[in-house]
């Protein structure tokens, strides 16, 4: 592996060993039949190499993602392998082979448009994440929002209670009061009444 990114909390490998010996052959072929010949021995060394890019260094148990990058080196390269996208005869393109194996083929152009995609597809992910968390406390809120509605109602219905308590204590406090100034005729000697 030639290097490694850091994305979030995992690993991106990428490997830049690329069979370039192979693809000089198809350039300096002088006949169609052995640039044939160069070219299918091409994509069958690229799909060798997504092999062991694959197995060797997708170890998703060692902290890498499940899938690793290849990068190719030049861009005619790059077209050469995956834009024109033959087989070797075994009826599957190289991008195909790649895909199976979780290999990204990337160019000089592309590859920091790959690593932006992925940094943004981790952030949206990670952003997901966050709003499920959210909506979670938001459920939590709301649950108990509506058990302190419910302890708020039954404490205006106590204080309602105990206000219209008072106000009839207080009615047969003043008749008591009346009762007694009735009884005995005299006013100053009786207890001051209670909220009057």
């Amino acid at each position: 592996m030639d290097a490694v990114i850091r994305l979030g909390d995992r690993l991106v490998p990428v490997d830049s060993k690329f069979p370039l010996e192979s693809f000089n052959r198809i350039l300096s072929s002088d006949s169609d039949d052995a640039k044939k010949k160069a070219r299918r021995e091409f994509i069958s060394s690229v799909k060798k190499r997504i092999d062991e890019i694959s197995g060797k260094y997708i170890r998703t148990s060692e902290g890498t993602y499940d899938f690793a990058l290849m990068y190719i080196p030049a861009e005619n390269v790059f077209y050469e392998s995956i834009v024109r996208d033959g087989d070797a005869g075994d009826g599957k393109s190289i991008f195909n082979h790649a895909l199976e194996k979780h290999v990204v083929p990337v160019s000089p152009g592309s590859f920091y448009a790959y690593l932006l995609a992925v940094a943004y597809g981790l952030r949206g992910l990670q952003i997901e994440k966050r709003a499920e968390e959210i909506w979670g406390e938001l459920s939590r809120l709301r649950t108990g929002l509506e058990q302190f509605g419910e302890d708020f109602q039954v404490l205006g219905r106590h204080l309602d209670n105990a206000r219209g308590r008072y106000a009839d204590a207080d009615r047969k406090l003043g008749g008591l009061h009346e009762t007694l100034r009735h009884i005995s005729g005299d006013d100053e000697n009786l207890p001051p009444e209670s909220g009057r």
